[in-house]
């Protein structure tokens, strides 16, 4: 049954994305969105997967450190591998990227799949923290359009989903508060019973992951790789502009822009964020005086190019880490 669902959950992701790319294209002329893509100077676009590639390894590097205060070595080449795989898989079942990288690097170098997955919680953490200095960096430079931008196509949505009632946020209070104390009244009561006790362990796994970060050798070493990753975000996205002759005039806080809205869409709950990357960034470059044409044949160019290099790292990293590695748990000291 469970199997079942998540399978339904995953289709409907699919459909959801699928009904946006439509959405997105259904007015305009794929043929020659796709002439315009094959016109592009792959100059830019083969720097851009560079620049990607060089945010891949830096963001294994950072986890590979969160990892290491807990007492395990992991080798980088498998923390890279693990992240790829992760990558991947959230191709085809949207938020199972994290769990399936973790499942990874757990089996290739034995190291508990719970610990892993605290330190993922705090990457993940990071990373949201870094999006928002980004988006009020953008909101600084480009006040006029994000605002409206974000209030058009993330804030009145959600709104317009909630109904602006205040009792499904009361709602949703209160079944947290009960799921909290009948959480609390089972494990003191079953507190010796196997399964309660799988649970406790599995808890203070993710609870040390989630630590780690205070016990960092070198913190500033996590924060350089935290900016690092982000400056290439932007990078990757603004050298894609000089690709095509309609954007190459556009400016490095359009550049920013774009990543902003271009990271927004690519948070959604959706297969590699399709259709909603799609629509999002070839709104975000109307606002900038260029048609929908331009908006469509640079979201498709940008999205395709990252997805093809996600999808081959990610396959290489499959076989490596399935046919190539074998768990060493020398390389592991546990304090």
């Amino acid at each position: 049954m469970k199997r079942v669902t998540s399978i339904l959950k995953t289709l409907l992701f699919l459909v959801i994305g699928g009904g946006l790319l439509w959405l997105t294209f259904k007015n305009q002329n794929l043929s020659s969105v796709l002439y315009r893509i094959r016109s592009a100077n792959f100059y830019w676009i083969g720097l851009s997967i560079v620049i990607s590639i060089a945010a891949l390894i830096s963001r294994a590097m950072r986890w590979k450190q969160l990892i290491e205060p807990l007492g395990y070595k992991p080798r980088l080449s498998s923390a890279f591998n693990a992240l790829m795989f992760g990558y991947a898989a959230n191709m085809v079942f949207p938020r199972l990227g994290e769990v399936s990288r973790c499942g990874a690097l757990s089996k290739s170098d034995d190291i508990p799949f719970e610990k892993l997955i605290g330190t993922v919680i705090v990457e993940r953490t990071f990373d949201v923290l870094m999006l928002i200095v980004c988006i009020v960096l953008s909101t600084i430079f480009e006040f006029e359009r994000l605002g409206g931008f974000l209030l058009k196509h993330i804030f009145n949505p959600i709104i317009n989903a909630v109904g602006g009632s205040f009792i499904v946020g009361l709602i949703l209070l209160v079944t947290i508060i009960i799921f909290l104390l009948v959480y609390r009244l089972i494990i003191k009561k079953y507190s010796k019973h196997p399964f309660i006790i799988k649970i406790r362990t599995f808890s203070k796994g993710i609870a040390d992951g989630l630590v780690a970060v205070t016990k960092l050798k070198n913190k500033w070493l996590f924060v350089f790789h935290s900016l690092f990753i982000w400056a290439m975000y932007f990078l990757m996205t603004y050298v894609c502009f000089f690709a095509l002759p309609e954007t190459s005039e556009l400016s490095p806080m359009a550049g920013l822009f774009i990543m902003v809205i271009g990271a927004i869409g690519m948070t959604a709950p959706v297969q590699g964020g399709i259709g909603v990357y799609h629509l999002l960034v070839s709104e975000g470059i109307i606002l900038y005086g260029l048609t929908a044409d331009d908006g469509i044949t640079f979201a498709t160019m940008v999205h395709s190019a990252q997805t093809l290099l996600l999808v081959v790292l990610g396959s290489l990293s499959m076989i490596y880490l399935f046919f190539f590695t074998q768990p060493i748990s020398s390389c592991n000291n546990e304090s």
